[in-house]
């Protein structure tokens, strides 16, 4: 069955920066797009970026344009969110999502606060 493992949060300063990582199994990671999600307290989830199919096309949500960037290793079935420049808005739990069946994973706690 799919499975997506989410990895990398925890507890950051304003201004630091954390990656975040996504292992996928049970299809063929390398035929579907990818994105990540955010969801913060109170508030729906949210898209962040997505990523096609071999990396050449990323797209991000505007808040987060020139701080975050998405990536993958279609050869270890990962995708990953660098962070970079992170503000308190970016707190939330963070979940990547595969364009196969939709499926999620259960996310991974981002919180930025000094």
């Amino acid at each position: 069955q799919v499975q997506l493992v989410e990895s990398g949060g925890g507890l950051v300063q304003p201004g630091g920066s954390l990656r975040l990582s996504c292992a996928a199994s049970g299809f063929r990671f390398s035929s579907y797009a990818m994105a990540w999600y955010r969801q913060a307290p109170g508030k729906e989830r949210d898209l962040v970026a997505g990523i096609s199919v071999n990396g050449g096309s990323t797209n991000y949500t505007d808040s987060v344009k020139g701080r975050f960037t998405i990536s993958r290793d279609n050869l270890k079935n990962t995708v990953y969110l660098q962070m970079n420049s992170l503000k308190p808005d970016d707190t939330a739990v963070y979940y990547c999502r595969e364009d196969y069946i939709g499926s999620w994973g259960l996310g991974t706690q981002v919180t930025v606060s000094s």
